[in-house]
């Protein structure tokens, strides 16, 4: 599975080659007592004071003749290092953990701004390697920053946690029955039981507010009073909570696809039906058009029509699929997934992952693209267990979730009356109903005055664009860019809107936000 399918998928969770396991990190640290990194102004106090003044060696980043992403950063100039935090910030003398850091040092070292840190989403999706990709979305501010990846505790190089799953990640439709319900009741729990025999011991500090205190200990060791940030999807969850716990320690924000903090958690996916539905009907339109191409039907009806079958022959029997067998419980989150973006290179590979799903469902031999095979890796691989398994970690560990099934099983049904194909999507059951025991601290409320620089696209599927305004009204000094018109997830730099990029690279040179709340069109 190349980057782009992988987070393509991880950020369609809504807050975002599958990359092979990358270990520990690079770097040697050590922890001082003494030492200058830490600020007087933020002083952590005597029990954490060893962290905020640790020292790191930074190291090549390459782990070996395979690491991908490693050899790229080296070749880029950049260096890897790890930085010791703890385990349980309530028991600083207790057990520590090492997180995985990598820094593309600014060109221009003269005019330089400052660090720019950085989250890819997911939660889970590792960050390392994203300093490449963002120094060219960044143009000529770029070299102005020091670009800092960061993979978020249990993610990536810093300590993986992988749960043993037989599969990728958990999120299925609840399929159309209660036998299928029951069936995923089944599976969800068992996903959980996996967890909680391989990590029952750590799980509770997998949370989101754990990375945030992590990412100040990062702070100081870098040296600076304050940081800049570049989130998506649900690394601007991270980042407003970043805000919200650490005042004043910010200088530039940037939180694109942010989705509305008060749904943050394990049901997190309800409430996407109408803009889901809306850009089904949207890319049904531009397939008809190029029905010639694709021959799923020469009106948005008819599209509509043969992906209504598809999923009604996934009810009767498991569609096979190249070494794969697709059923209903997975048909509607890939075509949930695969209608996210209008984008012609996205659209022209979700209708031809269609064109697949509709021969497999006419019984005919197929092979999937190479689109279909990343997608259906991700879901179905246990390989790909190691972004599903810290990704529910996170979920679980921040929001209680309900635990009775029953109350799932109301909300699938009403909500089917409505929203058939997604509504057994996004209110199904997930491992946080199994988790073994509840998370340790409350969900940060988000509410202050801090300045950032909110980028939401109005089609947005994932994290919508009313979850972005919430994001917006809760954050009293930010600003809202909006683009119009585009359905998309994930846009600063990303979905290659001229309009957008600028906006976002004059903020981040400058450092000043627009007077009032811009907007931009496809």
């Amino acid at each position: 599975m190349t980057t782009k399918t992988r987070k393509t998928l991880t950020r369609a969770l809504p807050w975002g080659s599958l990359a092979k396991r990358l270990g520990a990190a690079a770097g040697v640290l050590t922890l001082a007592a003494s030492g200058t990194a830490a600020h007087a102004a933020d002083d952590p106090g005597t029990e954490l004071a060893a962290y905020y003044r640790q020292h790191v060696t930074w190291t090549e980043c390459r782990q070996g003749s395979d690491d991908e992403v490693g050899t790229a950063l080296d070749g880029a100039g950049a260096r890897c290092a790890r930085v010791t935090v703890p385990m349980d910030y309530t028991r600083p003398t207790g057990p520590t953990m090492e997180i995985a850091l990598s820094k593309l040092p600014a060109a221009d070292r003269a005019h330089r701004i400052g660090t720019l840190m950085l989250n890819s989403g997911g939660p889970a999706e590792p960050t390392l390697g994203m300093p490449l990709e963002t120094r060219t979305y960044l143009g000529e501010v770029g070299s102005r920053y020091d670009l800092i990846g960061m993979d978020p505790r249990f993610v990536g190089r810093s300590q993986p946690l992988g749960c043993g799953w037989p599969t990728g990640i958990w999120i299925r439709s609840a399929g159309t029955g209660r036998a299928a319900f029951d069936r995923q009741v089944s599976f969800q729990r068992d996903l959980a039981e996996r967890c909680a025999a391989r990590h029952g011991a750590v799980l509770p500090y997998a949370t989101t507010r754990n990375t945030a205190r992590d990412m100040d200990i990062v702070r100081t060791v870098l040296g600076e009073r304050r940081i800049s940030y570049l989130g998506y999807s649900y690394g601007a969850y991270l980042g407003a909570v970043y805000l919200q716990m650490f005042p004043g320690r910010t200088d530039r924000v940037v939180l694109d696809s942010a989705g509305d903090p008060g749904t943050w958690g394990p049901r997190l996916l309800r409430g996407r039906e109408v803009p889901t539905e809306r850009a089904l009907r949207a890319w049904a339109s531009w397939a008809a058009a190029r029905h010639d191409d694709y021959g799923l039907g020469a009106s948005r009806h008819a599209v509509l029509a043969t992906v209504g079958r598809i999923v009604e022959a996934a009810t009767d029997r498991p569609l096979r699929v190249g070494s794969h067998e697709v059923d209903e419980h997975v048909v509607p989150y890939l075509i949930s997934n695969g209608v996210g973006s209008d984008r012609e290179g996205d659209r022209a590979a979700f209708s031809g992952t269609v064109r697949v799903l509709d021969k497999a469902a006419k019984g005919i031999v197929v092979a999937p693209t190479p689109e279909l095979e990343g997608a259906l890796q991700f879901v179905l691989d246990p390989a790909s267990s190691h972004f599903g398994s810290p990704a529910a970690a996170i979920i679980c560990g921040d929001v209680a979730a309900p635990r009775d099934p029953e109350v799932y099983w109301r909300d699938i049904e009403r909500s089917r009356d409505r929203h058939p194909l997604f509504g057994p999507v996004n209110n199904n059951i997930a491992p946080c109903a199994f988790w073994p025991e509840p998370p340790r601290e409350q969900p940060t409320r988000i509410a202050n005055d801090t300045p950032a620089l909110i980028v939401s696209a109005t089609g947005d599927a994932a994290t919508t664009y009313r979850g972005s305004r919430a994001m917006h009204r809760l954050l009293t000094g930010s600003r809202l860019l909006t683009l119009h018109g585009a359905i998309g997830h994930g846009v600063y730099g990303e979905y290659g809107n001229a309009c957008v990029d600028a906006k976002v690279n004059a903020y981040l040179e400058s450092g000043r936000l627009p007077n009032g709340n811009p907007a931009c069109r496809k």
